[in-house]
């Protein structure tokens, strides 16, 4: 722990790079996932083969050989990016998926007469998505959503492997330099994570006592 102290500015640049992944993937990941939970249950086949499609690759594939395509592939096609933007491209498409599924259980969760009772007022698919089933969806998944938050916390931690500088890189660098304190060291870094994770973790749970009180 002294290690960290000592170079708190560092400890710092990962902790930022962390948190900034984490909120970036999430900001775009879970709009992505929703779009793709209302595909999967739009009434338009391509849409659901697309949909479908997407989340299955994603979700079946290592988060490691996402990130190498980002990082080696993509650059013999002829598209260069910096080593963040790929983190995050390679984390959203993993992570969307997740997003997806969370929310397409909260969409099956709605009772089907309420889609039903929206098409007969006259509102179509997408008015009776947004305005009808997701709000009702929403409140059964937030917990699962969070879950998926908490995950890709820990996720960041691949983006090491492939020059971004996350907690993890923090750990193993000190830990060239303070050799003999490198168990502190990961222990420091393991209590970086719970200092993220945990407060997430307390809001699914005071979350799940206050919806299942009111049900």
């Amino acid at each position: 722990m002294q290690a960290i102290f000592e170079n708190l500015p560092l400890w710092l640049q990962g902790m930022g790079m962390t948190l900034l992944l984490t909120g970036l993937v999430t900001l775009i990941g879970l709009p992505l996932g929703v779009l793709l939970a209302g595909m999967r249950v739009s009434p338009v086949a391509a849409l659901r083969v697309v949909a479908a499609v997407w989340t299955e690759i994603a979700r079946n594939t290592p988060l490691t050989l996402v990130f190498f395509c980002t990082a080696f592939v993509l650059p013999k096609l002829g598209i260069v990016l910096d080593f963040t933007v790929g983190a995050v491209i390679a984390l959203t498409y993993y992570t969307s998926a997740f997003f997806a599924e969370a929310v397409r259980s909260g969409i099956n969760s709605v009772p089907i007469g309420q889609a039903e009772a929206s098409r007969s007022i006259g509102l179509g698919f997408g008015q009776t998505m947004t305005l009808v089933v997701l709000p009702q969806a929403f409140r059964s998944v937030l917990p699962p959503l969070i879950n998926v938050i908490i995950a890709l916390v820990k996720n960041t931690s691949v983006a090491m492997g492939f020059f971004v500088f996350v907690l993890v890189s923090v750990a193993q660098r000190l830990s060239n330099v303070y050799g003999d304190q490198s168990l502190q060291i990961f222990f420091g870094i393991a209590l970086s994570y719970l200092l993220i994770t945990v407060p997430l973790g307390q809001l699914v749970d005071h979350l799940e006592r206050k919806w299942s009180v009111q049900r």
